[in-house]
């Protein structure tokens, strides 16, 4: 008898997906395969929690000023300069201009909840167009609430281009408006109740016409119109 010829079955290998740019896929214990679940990006989430942080600080700030500005009412201090005096203009042998001016300036503090500290490193100097003529500052003291204060400041200046510095004064000095400039630059603290506020500049200008350069009196100051405003 013929031998029986077996049939062996084929066995066909699973067929895997194509590799590439397609998505991958997880097989699960059942043999069917599974999309795998993308996490969910961690740097949006932290972009949003700044923003959202950023946001609520900015509120608590404003917020935080409005309440300051109601509770303490702050108004800009007030300047003015009342008098000038020229006790010295001389003209030295080496053709320099030797100039020494005494300024009396009012300080006006408004503010009834405010009080001024004004420090050391306060610069005053009197131009004469471009000019430089003399500079000086004023001493630290501090400016109590709604208190008035007047400052008797002496500046002394030299200047090399004499001759023709002062030849330009006797000039100007015949029309009998003679234009200066009072430059101001002070350091001052705020006070806010027991709070001292971290130092600012107060920056401005006095333009001023005065009649007369003639030492030893008083000027009369025809015009003076003064700007100031705060630094950080």
């Amino acid at each position: 008898m013929a031998d029986q010829q077996r049939i062996h079955p084929v066995v066909v290998p699973p067929t895997r997906p194509p590799q590439g740019p397609f998505p991958s896929v997880k097989e699960d214990p059942s043999g069917r395969s599974a999309p795998v679940v993308k996490r969910t990006n961690c740097w949006c989430k932290c972009f949003c929690w700044i923003i959202t942080t950023f946001i609520l600080l900015l509120i608590t700030v404003v917020a935080a000023l409005a309440i300051l500005y109601v509770v303490f009412q702050p108004k800009f201090p007030k300047y003015s300069v009342d008098n000038l005096r020229i006790t010295d203009l001389t003209l030295n042998f080496d053709l320099t201009l030797y100039a020494r001016f005494d300024v009396s300036i009012t300080a006006n503090n408004p503010n009834k909840k405010i009080g001024i500290y004004y420090e050391k490193g306060s610069r005053l100097s009197v131009w004469y167009k471009d000019t430089n003529l003399c500079q000086g500052s004023i001493p630290r003291f501090y400016q109590g609430h709604q208190n008035t204060t007047v400052l008797d400041v002496g500046l002394t200046g030299q200047n090399q281009y004499g001759t023709t510095l002062l030849q330009a004064l006797q000039e100007q000095q015949q029309t009998g408006r003679i234009p200066l400039d009072l430059k101001i630059d002070v350091p001052v603290r705020l006070k806010l109740g027991k709070l001292k506020l971290m130092k600012v500049r107060i920056l401005g200008s006095c333009k001023l016409i005065v009649d007369s350069l003639s030492t030893n009196k008083f000027i009369s100051i025809k015009a003076s119109s003064c700007n100031f405003g705060l630094k950080p």
